[in-house]
Order: C-alpha cells, then structure tokens, then sequence
C-alpha cells in the first residue's frame, strides 16, 4: 500500500514526522480555494445554494458520483456548506503547487511512521531458499529469484493461461513506466491517464513533489516518477519476452490510471477519476495499492477531530464508495492492498499519522472499528494481506477476521534466510528513479542487493526487490485477470465477467490456510515481541482470509 508499503527504501531510511510550520505560514494558506462538496443524491440544487449562502461558488457538478466542485474562501466555509442538512461530506481539492527551477529529481519512495515497522528482525525459518540456489533456468531469465510466483503457482499458469490481451487491468498507482523494457509489450498508452498534475510545494510551501519534469506540471501517460506504480505493473504483466520477469498474468493488457503523487499521495478527486474512468472504458480489474490522504482512518464523528475535519473524512468516506459502486456496476474488480500498519483492523486503536498532508499537521487521537481505512475497508473491495516467504502472514501486515479477503505474497525482510532483499518481491523498476534515489552508479550498475540489472538478449532493464501489502495486492489482481480471461464473454472494452463472478472463483480456488497453532503468533524482534491474534476458521480467517490466490488452480478450475 502506496506510503505505508515500500521494500527496501523503507530498510533504508524511515522519513521522520516533520516539525509544524509557523503559524503565520500556515494562516496564509487559507486564501480562496476548491472543494468537493458531496450531497444526496437527487439534491444537486439544495447544495448549490448552501455553497453559496456560505459565500461560495458552485463550479461544476459531477452527477454521477453526486458532488459539485465548489469555490470558496475563509475560516468556516466547510462548516458553513455541511450545516445544511443536503451535504453529506466537504473536501478541500489539493491546490496545484507552483513550478520552481533547478534540475527536477524524481521522488524516491515515501515511508511514514506506519512503515517503520518494517525495520525490525524476526525470526528466521529455514524453509526459504537463500540466494545461493538461484540456479533454476525454467522460464524468464530473472524466474529463479521469484519465490511469490512459485507460492502461487504462476510459474506453472504462465505456459496454459497466460492471459487474454482482451483483458485491461487498471494499476491506480503512482504511474507505470510504459516503455520499461518488460512493460511495453503489455503497455496500453492509448488507454491509459493521468489525473495527477504534480505538486512541487504544498500548501505551506514545503517541498512535495520537487521541480516539475515536464510542461504544466503533468508527466506523460507512461511517466513513473516515484517507481511504486510500475512495480505493481509489473508483478501483475511483465510479458513473456525473454527480459527479466514474467507477471502473474503476462498477456493482458495493463492500462495506467494514475491517482498519485510523485511523493506518494493519493488524493481524493482524483482517485474519483479514476474509478470512474476505469468503469466507462471497460477496465476488468483496478489495483489500489494504496489508502486516500489524508486520513489513515477516516472517521465520520471523532470527537477528537474538528468539524471541519469530521466533514473531510465523511466526504472521502461517501465518495470513494460512490465510485467504486460506480466502476464495479461497470464491471470493475476491485481489489486493494490492505495495509502495512501491523494492525487488527477490526480492533484499532490510535492513529497518529493524521491528518497526514501537509506535513506536520499529525496529531494522535483515539479511533475504533467505527473507523475506515479507504478503499480497503470500503464495500465490494477484494482487500489483500500480505505473506512472506514462509508462507506467515508479513509482520508489518495488517489483518482482521472481517477485513482480509485473500492473502497473497508481499514479501518479509524478517522472514527467511539469505539476504534481506531477496525476502522480498522482485519487479520491474524505472532506471531514471533507481538513478535519481542513488540505486545505480554512473555505469548504471546496480550498488545494492536491492537493485538487479538483466541484459538478457542486450537489452538491459532494471528490477528492484520491494515488500508491502502494496506488492501482494497486484499477485490478486493477476489471477483476477486470468479468470476473466478464462471465462470471461465479449463485452465493452474487450471480455467481461462480473465483479461477483470473479470474486467467487478467486475464492473458490484459493489455498485454504488455517491460523497458526497457538493462534496468538508470536513475532520476535530486536529482542521484543509483538503478538497477532489470528481470528476465524481454515476458510475465513483474519490472517489469510479465503486463503493463498492460485494462479494454477485460476487457470485449471472448471467454472
């Protein structure tokens, strides 16, 4: 998951909370500004007039997802908008930063306070296979590194069904590297969007995103500054080229619907977009490896928050499930990373990493189940916990009895023998990020274990070896792509089958894993101990949900 889901980077250097700015910087922020203004649906005019007795202007209207784009000013405008009884939710819409000069410098992965757990030592099974016997010379040239498609099977479904070009599958991400040289056989560029412009300050003129690459502030559709997106590309369609790695699913169609910032933020109006886009082209599957900034947990009444507040969560609540009504009444599988914040979610407890944009305006308060983590707890989202190389539920990963779906690997660097790199999920990389964060040298060799470089058939291409729920949810996502391949009929967009169809079957042959014996798992780190409480039985349980995705029982299974 996007900002709480990175490999290596997050071993490297966790990025500390910043400190507040002064307040007078802060005060000036407040000048005329945009909102989404969410009100019931069938009270589009009821809420244009409560925009304007609070001074405001409606702009635009979306009546699909039931919102106005609304323009207004000063202490109490969204107070003002949601006290009439209409409104269901007021977010501010982020402002586009201003362009500054120098040499621009892609973002390297953000990490928060949630990753840092990341960090830590485990204990060490010997079930995995350490770098030292790398040496299979079936499939890809990079194959023999990649235990997550052996767990699931992948490496065998990959000769008998590899997946239709008929299928699209949407990565809502940071980006994809459309021309990495083990993405662009499989890279849909007239399809794909972006609906990012870039940040480089925020609101208080701090550094967000950096310099601006391209003009307007607006990378190209097959743009990857941060690196996150393309690596979920990848797991999910690297092709069968003889470069590199194979995905899960290596003959569909991967369509890039960008929702994110260089620096890691998703945003809400344009995780609106698309959705919505992805359910009007006739995209099969979306990966949401990520939850919506600002808020980890949105809750709707928290005594703790401001009104003000109250409202943003209420907004980012109600719209993100309107759009995801919206795409999956469209045909759109939804499937997300549940989330690396080694948390019960049915059972949280504090959240002290919100509101997380601009930076330092975190605070700690209290929350509970009455609380959502969006969109992996919002409805008709497939939601992923992630597994190591053992097959144990990842320490950092999120869980719960009501929460997980399915469970699929995301790599544990605290889990296994050899190197902590190779514990961890190894897809494609864009070499301009791997350059620009210190990865490779001038040469364009690789200065960690994290990074391998393959110039097979002289080519060369760049892989790098991350872990998160962010890596587990694309491994779902590929075997959703094979069953609609499989069984899917001629529709809009190429095969269609429905969201419930493909959730059914992708739990119909998952890998049943029961809870562990005790079922309050022990992990042990830095001489500490953290304990897990698996709840649920063999076919539903909070640690691996339905079970392991299969990618061969995918592509074997009678409908």
């Amino acid at each position: 998951m996007r900002r709480v889901a990175s490999g290596m980077t997050a071993l490297a250097a966790v990025v500390a909370l910043g400190a507040c700015t002064p307040s007078a910087t802060r005060e000036a922020a407040t000048s005329r500004a945009e909102f989404l203004v969410f009100y019931d649906y069938g009270k589009r005019h009821q809420a244009e007039a409560a925009v304007e007795r609070a001074g405001g202007t409606a702009v635009s209207a979306d009546t699909r997802l039931g919102y106005l784009m609304a323009a207004g000013s000063g202490a109490g405008f969204e107070e003002a908008v949601g006290a009439d009884p209409a409104i269901v939710g007021v977010s501010p819409d982020r402002r586009i930063g201003y362009a500054t000069s120098g040499p621009a410098t892609p973002a390297t992965a953000r990490t928060t306070t949630q990753a840092a757990r990341t960090g830590k030592l485990s204990t060490r099974p010997a079930a995995f296979p350490d770098e030292k016997s790398f040496t299979t010379k079936r499939g890809e040239p990079l194959a023999s590194r990649q235990w997550d498609m052996r767990m699931i099977g992948a490496d065998r479904a990959n000769a008998k069904a590899p997946g239709s070009k008929q299928v699209l599958v949407g990565v809502i991400d940071t980006g994809v590297d459309g021309r990495h040289p083990d993405l662009a056989p499989n890279f849909n560029r007239e399809l794909s969007r972006n609906f990012v412009t870039d940040k480089p300050k925020d609101e208080y003129g701090e550094t967000l995103d950096g310099p601006c690459e391209a003009s307007g502030c607006k990378d190209g559709v097959d743009v990857d500054d941060d690196g996150h997106g393309t690596h979920v590309a990848s797991t999910i369609a690297s092709p069968l080229n003889g470069i590199g790695i194979a995905g899960v699913a290596p003959g569909v169609q991967i369509v890039n619907i960008r929702a994110g910032q260089d620096s890691g933020f998703f945003f809400l109006k344009p995780s609106l977009d698309a959705l919505t886009y992805a359910g009007d082209i006739g995209v099969d599957v979306v990966n949401m490896s990520y939850f919506v900034d600002p808020w980890l947990f949105n809750c709707a009444n928290n005594p703790s928050d401001t009104k003000k507040q109250q409202l943003e969560q209420q907004a980012i609540i109600t719209g993100m499930q309107r759009a995801l009504d919206y795409a999956r009444q469209r045909g759109v599988t939804l499937i997300s990373a549940l989330g690396n914040g080694s948390t019960d979610l049915g059972r949280p407890q504090v959240d002290k990493q919100s509101p997380g944009y601009p930076k330092g305006d975190e605070k700690e308060r209290r929350v509970d189940n009455s609380c959502l983590n969006v969109p992996a707890e919002s409805d008709g989202v497939i939601s992923v916990s992630a597994l190591g190389p053992s097959g144990r539920k990842a320490v950092y990963s999120d869980y719960g009895d009501e929460q997980t779906d399915v469970s699929a690997p995301g790599g544990d660097v605290l889990d296994g023998q050899g190197t902590q790199a190779t514990r961890s999920i190894l897809a494609a990389a864009p070499e301009h990020v791997l350059r620009a964060s210190g990865r490779i040298d001038a040469k364009g060799e690789p200065k960690g274990t994290d990074v391998v470089k393959d110039c097979t058939g002289g080519t060369c291409s760049y892989y790098q070896y991350l872990e998160g729920t962010s890596m587990a949810s694309p491994h779902a996502a590929g075997v959703a792509a094979i069953l609609v391949s499989r069984f899917g009929k001629p529709g809009k967009g190429g095969l269609e089958l429905a969201p419930a169809t493909v959730e059914q079957l992708l739990y119909k042959t998952a890998t049943q894993k029961a809870c562990p014996t005790p079922r309050q798992y022990v992990y042990k780190v830095f001489g500490q101990t953290e304990t897990h409480d698996c709840e649920g039985g063999p076919a539903d349980n909070g640690f691996y949900g339905h079970g392991i995705v299969d990618a061969w029982k995918a592509a074997t299974v009678e409908p």
